[in-house]
Order: structure tokens, then C-alpha cells, then sequence
């Protein structure tokens, strides 16, 4: 692979991959340093890589494995010497699509927006990538499996059991409709 394919890989590929940062961070700050981070590992690694099959999906396999590795190296010093967390703030959210319609009819669109999000940040980690590799980024369960090394059916009975717990969830919310 060529300079020039990188560059077309990160043009096709970068907003999915900046979006998935951003959902596994919380945080804009540090979803811009993953992203930096898993294009610095894509360069490093543009020999090895195979580009015809499904780089976009790669990319985010990179992104998550440096994710859950700095997640790693944290827990690990915080173990050996506790260090005060700075309160970074969650990352702000695009609002919900004004397609048209009422003022009230778009607030309550973006409040259920808000609100499902709110919901999906709150699943435990194990739940929450699979569901957002599913629903936002459109990827198969054969590909999240791939990603995240785990068979098709645990992605699955993952993304079911999310699933419920966001029907919990959201059960008063979608009942006042």
C-alpha cells in the first residue's frame, strides 16, 4: 500500500473511525488522541495490512486495541500509585436531526435522542461496543466477532441482552409516548 491508498482509507474511513473514538472515550480530548494514535499504528503498519478486504473495520480494531490498552496501563499504575482523575467531561453530543416539523416536535426528538444515548453510555463496556459496532457503524456480527476476537454468538447473545437492558431502561421513556 502507497501513501496515496493510506490517504484514501483515512478520507473513507476517518469520520466512522473519529465517531467510534469518540463513543469508547466520552471524551473529545482524548477521542482526538486515539484517533491521532490508531492512524499513526495504520502507518506503521500499511505493509502488513490488507486493504481490499475491510479497512474500515480494521482501523476501528486498532482504535480498540489501543483503547483497551491505555485502559490496561491505568488501571495498572492506579493500582500502584493512586492518581487524582481529572473530571474531563463527557463529549457533547450532535443533536438529532431537524428534518422538519414543530419546535416540540424536535425538542422531543432530541430529548429521546439524548436520552437513548444516555442510555447506551451506561451499559456496562462489554455491551455498549458491541451495540454501538452494530447500530451506529453498521457492522455485521461476524466483523464485531472479528474485532473484538469472540465468536459470532457471544456478539450476539450481547447485543440481546443489551438489548433488554435498554428496553429497561427506556421503558418509562417510550411509555409516555
Amino acid at each position: 500500500m502507497n501513501d496515496t491508498q493510506l490517504l484514501q482509507c483515512i478520507e473513507e474511513h476517518g469520520k466512522n473511525v473519529y465517531s467510534f473514538c469518540c463513543q469508547l472515550t466520552q471524551s473529545k480530548q482524548e477521542a482526538e488522541e486515539l484517533y491521532q494514535d490508531t492512524f499513526l499504528k495504520a502507518v506503521e503498519l500499511k505493509g502488513r495490512m490488507d486493504w481490499e478486504k475491510n479497512p474500515g473495520s480494521y482501523l476501528i480494531s486498532i482504535a480498540l486495541r489501543i483503547w483497551k490498552n491505555k485502559k490496561r496501563k491505568y488501571a495498572w499504575r492506579s493500582r500502584i500509585a493512586g492518581m487524582e482523575e481529572l473530571d474531563e467531561g463527557t463529549a457533547s453530543r450532535e443533536s438529532a436531526g431537524q428534518e422538519g416539523g414543530s419546535p416540540e416536535e424536535i425538542f422531543l426528538k432530541q430529548e429521546l435522542h439524548r436520552q437513548v444515548q444516555a442510555a447506551v453510555a451506561g451499559l456496562e463496556e462489554k455491551y455498549r461496543i458491541p451495540v454501538y459496532l452494530y447500530y451506529a457503524q453498521q457492522f455485521s456480527t461476524a466483523q464485531i466477532g472479528k474485532m473484538l476476537k469472540l465468536p459470532q454468538g457471544t456478539v450476539k447473545s450481547r447485543l440481546h441482552k443489551a438489548r433488554e437492558l435498554l428496553k429497561k431502561e427506556l421503558e418509562v421513556v417510550l411509555n409516555e409516548r
